[in-house]
């Protein structure tokens, strides 16, 4: 058996030996960062078999499964950004800040010191300043990266707070002795309440939660490939370390109320702006924007499987997504958006047709796995998740029924497959609080009304009052980057001014 720990912090050094060749190196930084990136990948695999994934413990399972994910897109998009930043001035400072951030990750995901791993997260933050200023002389780019190094900073000010006090409260920060101690703990003390309050305060800071969720959507001055990177790896970080201090937020009501409503109201609020906006790049930024809200969402209500499955498909998605964007564009001229046959209570009653598949699957898959269930919360989420399914397919009832009980039971065979198998790598699901459960739906059925309205009534008179609001994201990121200025203001001259003036609609909306 090949020990995983010892071969995640291999990965990590390799990046680092990368990192510093290309220092060495003045023409060759290309075919170092593909070697380091093809190592890394191979180490990652091997470690992966060599050490039997579902047969090792959780923190280490879900270790190594991380470490996966994060050099097979390491690889990916290092291979694509050698081809797409062919002829750039920048590539050799470009290819150090890319093998850095990969480093930093895949230090932050193997470490099981909470230290190690919150040091990791703020450097893979620092280095991600670079990649998003790649582009020195557009001034849209600093600006965003001004208001994302602010955000981050903040969070890492919650991180230092929340690290003294559970140091001394509990005396170490080793994860596994934090979650032993914690097992013997039914109630938490205020040091540590206020310390599981501060590290989802952090990950909602750097998971672009509402009203701070600005620079996610402006970054696409950056590079492709670092638009990739960054909704594919970095900002995915906030839901690992949330899924590792699990033993920490089952305990802690008020960090998962947190969560709970922050997440669900920006996957609302965020959700309703993607729907609205044509610019595919922006289309994905708020998308990943929303994804946040959900993940987070998830991990207030316990569902830490869920969470991990919602993790790694986001990441594969997004990347792919970014990656092939100019594609898309082509794809969606061919695509029927949404078949103008549909009724409205054919919409409605889809809701129901999706409660019997999400209800009725799962009975059958018990035959086979007596001991298989699934939360409340989770039929709650995958029942309002699949009923669009059935209003979207097909022109007649019939047809739309046949057709959305064959993709719903198929989403559904499919997560309870992922379910089996991520039930070994993540903490076993918290506590449900009703509460929570309640404010969820409610959420779930405003998003669901405001797909039905936006898209089969957007001539109707409330739409159209409230399209310019949501179109433009409810005005919140205005307000923030105001507050920004004023704190820490960004230095243009008369020329630069006047042209970020004539520039704003590419950073308060579509970019040009």
């Amino acid at each position: 058996m090949i020990d995983s720990t010892l071969g995640g912090y291999c990965i990590a050094a390799l990046y680092g030996l990368g990192f510093l060749g290309c220092f060495i190196t003045r023409t060759h930084h290309w075919a170092v960062a593909r070697i380091t990136s093809r190592l890394a990948l191979l180490t990652s695999i091997g470690v992966t078999l060599g050490s039997g994934l579902l047969t090792q413990t959780l923190p280490p399972a879900l270790s190594t499964l991380m470490e996966l994910l994060i050099t097979l897109l390491g690889w990916v998009i290092i291979d694509y950004a050698s081809r797409y930043l062919e002829g750039d001035s920048g590539q050799r400072r470009f290819v150090r800040a890319m093998l850095f951030t990969l480093g930093s990750v895949a230090l932050l995901v193997q470490s099981d010191n909470l230290l190690l791993m919150m040091l990791a997260w703020s450097a893979s933050s620092l280095s991600l300043h670079f990649l998003l200023t790649h582009y020195r002389d557009r001034k849209a780019a600093k600006i965003v990266a001004h208001k994302k190094f602010l955000v981050s900073r903040m969070a890492d000010v919650c991180l230092i707070t929340a690290l003294v006090l559970i140091y001394q409260t509990l005396g170490s920060f080793s994860l596994p002795i934090l979650n032993q101690q914690l097992g013997q703990m039914t109630t938490l003390p205020p040091e540590l309440n206020i310390a599981a309050c501060l590290f989802a305060v952090a990950a909602i800071l750097k998971t672009a939660q509402l009203p701070l969720h600005g620079w996610l959507i402006q970054v696409m001055e950056a590079p492709t490939p670092v638009s990739a990177l960054l909704h594919a790896g970095v900002v995915n970080m906030g839901g690992f370390v949330l899924i590792s201090l699990a033993a920490l937020l089952n305990l802690a009501p008020l960090a998962q109320s947190m969560l709970v409503i922050v997440g669900s109201t920006t996957a609302l609020l965020a959700g309703w702006v993607m729907m609205t906006r044509i610019s595919i790049k922006v289309r994905l930024a708020w998308s990943t924007c929303a994804q946040m809200g959900f993940m987070l969402m998830e991990i207030g209500l316990g569902l830490y499987e869920l969470a991990l499955l919602h993790l790694i498909a986001h990441s594969v998605y997004k990347a792919y997504s970014f990656l092939s964007a100019g594609e898309v564009v082509a794809q969606t001229v061919y695509r029927d958006y949404f078949p103008q046959a549909v009724r409205i209570h054919g919409v409605f009653g889809s809701v129901l047709l999706s409660a019997a598949v999400v209800i009725g699957i799962p009975m059958l898959w018990q035959q086979w796995l007596p001991g298989l269930s699934l939360p409340l919360s989770a039929s709650v989420i995958l029942i309002l998740g699949c009923a669009p399914l059935f209003w979207c397919a097909g022109n007649t009832a019939r047809a739309g029924m046949v057709s959305g009980v064959l993709r719903s039971s198929l989403v559904l065979h499919l997560y309870l497959l992922w379910h089996s198998v991520f039930a070994h790598v993540a903490p076993q699901a918290g506590p449900e609080q009703i509460g929570l459960l309640g404010f969820v739906v409610v959420v779930f059925a405003l998003l669901y009304l405001g797909q039905i309205g936006i898209r089969c009534y957007p001539h109707s008179r409330i739409v159209k009052r409230l399209y310019p609001w949501v179109y433009n994201g409810f005005y919140l990121d205005e307000t923030f980057t105001r507050f920004t200025f004023k704190v820490w203001p960004v230095k243009l001259t008369l020329e630069q001014a006047q042209t970020q003036v004539n520039r704003k609609h590419s950073i308060v909306g579509e970019p040009v």
